[in-house]
């Protein structure tokens, strides 16, 4: 009973600072209920990813109102509120520029949308899956950097906001959604390169064509946004040469995520059709000891050109 009367007497009735704080603090359980109550609802029956986004979405929408509340309940006039904001602006703005950067980065991230949670993108020299997305920074699994072919290393970088407006900025799956590849593979100068060629391109279209075909329908939908223009889409073997042979060039679309499984498959197609045919066999840097003479064309043999010029 004294208890109630104390309450009634100085905190429900009073502008002191325990009344203050008695409605500052109710003011805060209010919200922190309601922010339950909404996760509880909205939450039921949902996949993990839409899970996340609905709690970052009601607490961006939450804790805002109860920083105003709050604000409120300790200045009792409107002037006086836009006077504390106005004077705390000024001196955030000059304590805390990179704070407020990545605060703005955060504002531009959510209002343009370049990346969500489960995209993978590249920002300057760090890639990877970004794994969560907050009002300073965001983070990502990292891929690549001593791991090949864009695995996972395991660790996690944490990216300010405010790197949005300074640095280049890659998103792996906005748009297209794929990705061109290349695998190389180097024959020797007396392969029968026109067959491993045929070979080559075999496998690309069996394993190739199918990821063409949905890629079609990506970048008619992409063309809506983008300006992107691609007149085949289908795999292609290109033909150029090196020191150590002849290179042909397998090249193909693929997911992102799936760019070192593809390469297995087609490689362990290429390595079991090559080995069907003796008159392929691979390149590698090496020596060897060449007499033209007995080994070079006969037209290019010193009796050849030494008769062609007695003849002229």
């Amino acid at each position: 009973m004294e208890v109630w009367i104390y309450l009634r007497d100085h905190v429900l009735s009073g502008q002191g600072l325990e009344s203050k704080l008695f409605y500052s603090l109710m003011a805060l359980l209010f919200f922190w209920a309601i922010r339950l109550v909404t996760l509880a609802v909205l939450l039921r029956g949902r996949e993990v990813q839409a899970q996340y986004r609905i709690r970052k979405l009601v607490a961006y929408i939450t804790w805002p109102f109860a920083f105003l509340v709050v604000g409120r309940i300790w200045f009792a006039g409107f002037e006086a509120l836009s006077t504390y904001l106005g004077l705390l602006s000024a001196g955030l703005a000059i304590a805390l520029q990179s704070p407020l950067v990545n605060l703005a980065g955060w504002a531009f991230i959510l209002w343009r949308h370049p990346f969500k949670v489960g995209d993978r993108i590249q920002v300057d020299d760090h890639r990877g899956d970004v794994i969560d997305q907050r009002i300073f920074m965001f983070s990502l699994m990292e891929i690549g950097n001593w791991v090949d072919a864009d695995q996972s290393t395991g660790r996690i970088i944490h990216i300010p906001n405010g790197k949005i407006f300074t640095t280049v900025f890659a998103n792996y799956g906005q748009g297209f959604h794929y990705i061109w590849n290349e695998i190389p593979v180097l024959v020797t100068f007396e392969s029968d390169w026109r067959k491993a060629k045929e070979l080559l391109m075999k496998i690309a279209d069996q394993h190739g064509t199918s990821m063409s075909s949905s890629a079609q329908q990506k970048l008619r939908e992409s063309a809506k946004k983008f300006m992107i223009f691609y007149k085949t889409l289908t795999p292609t073997v290109y033909t150029s040469v090196r020191d150590c042979g002849v290179l042909l060039t397998i090249r193909y679309l693929c997911d992102p995520r799936k760019r070192r499984s593809t390469e297995q498959v087609l490689w362990e197609a290429i390595l079991e059709d090559f080995s069907c045919h003796d008159t392929i066999d691979f390149a590698y840097p090496t020596q060897r000891f060449y007499s033209n003479p007995s080994e070079g064309p006969p037209g290019t043999r010193p009796e050849s050109l030494y008769g062609a010029e007695k003849s002229g």
